[in-house]
């Protein structure tokens, strides 16, 4: 199935998306896609900065290029390393509580899920370019956050439940 069509029927049952995508070809390359699933949400999440970094750099007077080299850094550099010891630590949690899944099972319930939330994330940066401190942004952002951890949890729930 496509990606976008993954992404939309996470929001429905996640559990079987995340099942699905990790049955798929198994010729060698799982961490790899594992690896891309996290780098292209971490993109994703990093071009979402683009229009608050703009209004930012306006308001200011930053140069807008440092701006966006750290959230570069941050969100390309400093966040996978960070997401990826956030699944150790998911995966050995639910192992302690009688976990049954893989450590790349593991990791790709949160690399999924940071993927699949990513269009609110999209969302988000978009309206807090547009709009300062506003009550629709913060929903958003709070929506944002929600997904990702509903998706997270249903999809590690899945994989560790061995379902």
């Amino acid at each position: 199935m496509a990606l976008t069509l993954d992404i939309l029927a996470s929001y429905r049952d996640p559990g079987r998306v995340l099942r699905r995508r990790l049955d798929g070809p198994r010729d060698g390359r799982d961490e790899a896609r594992a690896l891309v699933t996290l780098m292209l949400a971490c993109f994703i999440v990093f071009v979402a900065q683009w229009p608050r970094l703009s209004r930012e750099a306006f308001e200011t007077g930053r140069p807008l290029d440092m701006l966006v080299g750290g959230a570069l850094l941050g969100w390309l550099f400093i966040a996978p390393l960070f997401f990826y010891g956030l699944a150790a630590i998911s995966h050995l949690v639910a192992r302690m509580a009688g976990g049954r899944a893989t450590w790349l099972q593991a990791r790709m319930a949160l690399f999924w899920a940071l993927l699949a939330a990513s269009p609110l994330w999209l969302l988000w940066g978009l309206m807090s370019g547009m709009l300062v401190a506003h009550l629709a942004v913060d929903m958003v952002g709070i929506a944002a956050l929600v997904a990702f951890a509903i998706i997270w949890i249903a999809g590690l729930w899945s994989v560790e439940r061995g379902r």
